[in-house]
C-alpha cells in the first residue's frame, strides 16, 4: 500500500482527513499523525480561559472522524524529502513510515522571545494546557489577595495585563474582565476595584483586520466593563512586578498574558524548506516548491491566494479552505489531472470580545454585540465534528449562557499524593512586590 500521510491534527489536518478518506484510489491508504489525540479549536481558548465554556468543549476528538485512515498520535521529528519518509516518535517508540505523498498540516507556537522577560514572566495562550493555566492563576491571584493586608501588593496581585489588541487579545481581554465581574460576589474580602484588566496595543486602534467601526466598538465595548484600553502602547520589557513601556512608564501587575507572536514548528527548520516569515513557501496549487511529493497549507505555510495576489491569513476559515483545494489537487494528481490554484473570497471576520458580546463583518455587514457573538459561535459550532458532539455542545453553551463562570481551581492530585502533598504555594513574586 502507498502511503499519503498528513501530519498535523488542527483544522486544516482534520479537513483533509474527512476530505481524502475513502476517497483514495486501489492501492494508498491515508494516515494521520499528531501530537494530540484531538483537534483544539484555538479560537475558542479566551473563553476556556475565562470559565464561559469547560476545557472538553473548545476540543473535538480525533478518532471518532476517522473512517478507514490510520491514526497515529505521535510526533513526527524528521522528514527525508528525497527518500520519501518521516520519523514519529509514538507510545511504543519510534516509527518510520514511507510515503508517497506528505501534506504538512501543522500549526505553529507561541512565541515568548520578542520582550526581554517575557518567557520568565510571561503567560502564553495558544493550548488548552495554556488556558488551563492561566484561568487557574487568574483564581489564585484573588484568593490570595484575600489574604494579603498590605495595599500595594493586593493591588498589582489583583492587575492582569494583557499584551496585545489583535483577535486573540480582545477576546482575552474580555473574557478575562467578564470572568473578574462573575466571579467576585465568591471572594467577599476583595473589592470590585482591586481587580482590573489593562489591555496593551502598539497601534492606534484596535483589531485592525477589521473596519475601524467595528475596532471602535470592539474599544467602547471593553472600556464600558472596565477594561483600561491603551492603544499606542508598545511593551517595551516584561519583569516580576510588571511591564515597563516604550515610554520608560512601568505598569506593575501580577499577571502579564501575552497574545502576539509566533514562531514556527521546529520541524519546520529541520527539513530545510524554502521558508518566508516562517512559513513554507508553497505553490499556487498548495504543492511545496521544488519538492515532489510535498505539500503544505494552514498556518505552517505561506500560500498564495489567486484572488488578490495576497497572502492567505492564517485563521481556522482559511485554513479549512486550503485543505479542501488540497484534497482536490491531491486526488487530481494521482488520476493524472491537473491542479487548480487557491482561490478564496472571506466570507468575513468575527471576534468575541467577552461573555455574549462579539464584533463581525459578514459579506460586508457589520455586526457587534449579541448577534456577532451568536454568528461567532455558530460558526465554530459547525465545524464541530459529529451530529453528536454538536448537539451536546449546543445544549451545553446554551445552558452556560444563563449562569455564571465556574470558579473551579482544577488541581489534579493523585490518591497517593495526598499525604506528602505540599500545602499551597505562595503567588510567584508575590513577596517581590515589597521590595
Amino acid at each position: 500500500m502507498k502511503t499519503i500521510a498528513i501530519v498535523g491534527g488542527g483544522f486544516a489536518g482534520t479537513t483533509l482527513l474527512r476530505e481524502l478518506d475513502g476517497r483514495l484510489p486501489r492501492g494508498y491508504e491515508l494516515l494521520l499523525l499528531s501530537d494530540e489525540s484531538y483537534t483544539t479549536f484555538n479560537p475558542l481558548l479566551p473563553e476556556a480561559l475565562g470559565a464561559s465554556v469547560f476545557p472538553e468543549q473548545v476540543v473535538a476528538p480525533i478518532r471518532p472522524m476517522v473512517r478507514t485512515a490510520r491514526f497515529v498520535m505521535g510526533r513526527v521529528n524528521a522528514v527525508d524529502p528525497v527518500r520519501r519518509t518521516l520519523r514519529c516518535e509514538t507510545l511504543a517508540g519510534t516509527r518510520d513510515e514511507r510515503y508517497e505523498h506528505l501534506l504538512l498540516a501543522f500549526g505553529n507556537r507561541a512565541r515568548l522571545d520578542l520582550l526581554p522577560g517575557l518567557a520568565e514572566h510571561g503567560l502564553a495562550l495558544k493550548t488548552v494546557g495554556d488556558a488551563l493555566h492561566v484561568r487557574n492563576m487568574v483564581l489564585r491571584r484573588v484568593a490570595r489577595i484575600e489574604l494579603e493586608t498590605d495595599p500595594a501588593l493586593r493591588a498589582r496581585l489583583g492587575h492582569f495585563v494583557v499584551i496585545g489588541g489583535g483577535f486573540s487579545g480582545v477576546e482575552t481581554a474580555g473574557e478575562l474582565v467578564d470572568c473578574l465581574a462573575g466571579i467576585h460576589r465568591y471572594y467577599p474580602r476583595v473589592d470590585a476595584a482591586e481587580l482590573r484588566v489593562t489591555l496593551l496595543h502598539d497601534h492606534s486602534r484596535l483589531l485592525p483586520e477589521l473596519s475601524e467601526r467595528l475596532g471602535n466598538a470592539a474599544h467602547a465595548s471593553l472600556a464600558a466593563r472596565g477594561v483600561q484600553v491603551r492603544v499606542g502602547a508598545r511593551a517595551r520589557l516584561v519583569g516580576e512586578r510588571g511591564v515597563m513601556l516604550a515610554t520608560g512608564e512601568f505598569v506593575p501587575a501580577a499577571t502579564v498574558i501575552c497574545t502576539i507572536g509566533t514562531r514556527p514548528n521546529a520541524l519546520v527548520e529541520r527539513m530545510l524548506l524554502p521558508t518566508e516569515r516562517g512559513r513554507i513557501v508553497v505553490n499556487p496549487d498548495l504543492s511545496v516548491q521544488g519538492v515532489p511529493g510535498l505539500w503544505a497549507l494552514g498556518d505552517c505555510a505561506l500560500v498564495p491566494n489567486a484572488l488578490d495576489g495576497k497572502h492567505a491569513p492564517p485563521t481556522a476559515q482559511f485554513a479549512v479552505r486550503e485543505a479542501k483545494v488540497a484534497a482536490a489537487n491531491l486526488l487530481a494528481t494521482l488520476a493524472g489531472r491537473p491542479t487548480r490554484a487557491f482561490r478564496y473570497r472571506a466570507r468575513g471576520v468575527m471576534a468575541a470580545i467577552g461573555h455574549r458580546r462579539g464584533v463581525a463583518a459578514v459579506f460586508g455587514i457589520p455586526l457587534s454585540g449579541l448577534p456577532a457573538w451568536l454568528l461567532w459561535r455558530a460558526y465554530y459550532l459547525s465545524q464541530m465534528p459529529t451530529f453528536g458532539r454538536k448537539l451536546r455542545i449546543f445544549v451545553e453553551w446554551t445552558w452556560a449562557m444563563f449562569f455564571g463562570s465556574d470558579v473551579t481551581h482544577l488541581r489534579f492530585t493523585r490518591s497517593h499524593e495526598l499525604d506528602d502533598a505540599a500545602p499551597p504555594q505562595p503567588v510567584p513574586n508575590a513577596r517581590a512586590a515589597n521590595g
